[in-house]
């Protein structure tokens, strides 16, 4: 799967959040175009510091309120072991992400994991355990960094 331009990645979310019923308010889009322009894992911290020298002040319950509903419609994943978040390769369809990020370079892949997960999930039920929904990260070497020099 190609990666889309944010300017493709920005038309489909309106799109994506019509279809939904939601309001990509135009704060929302601005704060996933930043997003989109960092790449990779990005914090809430760097996005409020893009937000403000855009526009000024800014109050971090803005950028969190705006992240929270991006995770909400499913165009970015909160990666909590990163403390961050990253925009969403798979918009086309409801799935369960794995993230591989690479050590070296931070280059973060997203793969649809929905049926490994799924086994996960079924196992922890069959234990009386009820998971959440989450994503699941993996951290290692991606394949340009692994190539000798």
């Amino acid at each position: 799967m190609t990666p889309l331009s944010p300017e493709e990645f920005l038309l489909i979310a309106q799109q994506h959040c019509a279809a939904r019923g939601a309001r990509l308010t135009e704060l929302r889009q601005q704060v996933l175009g930043l997003v989109l322009a960092r790449g990779g894992v990005v914090k809430a911290y760097q996005v409020l510091a893009d937000l403000q020298a855009a526009r000024g002040p800014a109050a971090p319950p803005t950028v969190y309120r705006a992240l929270d509903f991006l995770v909400e419609q499913g165009l970015l994943h909160r990666v909590d072991a990163l403390n961050g978040y990253i925009a969403c390769q798979h918009l086309e369809c409801q799935h369960h992400g794995l993230l591989l990020v690479c050590e070296t370079c931070n280059d973060v892949t997203e793969i649809d994991a929905t049926d490994s997960l799924d086994q996960l999930s079924a196992a922890a039920a069959r234990a009386g355990f009820q998971p959440r929904r989450q994503d699941v990260l993996l951290t290692g070497l991606c394949q340009s960094c692994r190539q000798p020099s």
